[in-house]
């Protein structure tokens, strides 16, 4: 199931880039651009890090919903999909969060 609505969500995406701002919200926000579509992700960051302080398990898992929408709305003004993420996940597991974090810094 993750895998398909990680799919179908990134087809949507990418139909709204060129579609005309007034035709839905995804479209206005690649119409303003990345500061817009940065702004809001910084909006949607700050509402998980409140939803998680005050405990409410369900609002934390939509406001965390936002927030990867917007990312991914990002990933797609940049030409990157959930697919590149996945990868690099992928990519991580079993290496060591200290491994992985000291191998980026001798890049």
């Amino acid at each position: 199931m993750s895998n398909d609505i990680l799919q179908r969500l990134t087809e949507t995406i990418q139909a709204r880039k060129q579609a005309a701002p007034d035709s839905s919200y995804v479209a206005k926000l690649f119409g303003k651009g990345e500061n817009a579509i940065l702004k809001k992700i910084g909006e949607e960051a700050t509402e998980v890090v409140l939803a998680a302080k005050g405990g409410d398990r369900t609002h934390l898992v939509y406001e965390t919903a936002d927030l990867w929408f917007h990312c991914m709305v990002l990933l797609a003004h940049h030409g990157l999909s959930t697919e590149d993420v996945l990868k690099e996940l992928a990519r991580r597991e079993g290496v060591s969060g200290l491994e992985e974090k000291a191998g980026r810094q001798a890049e």
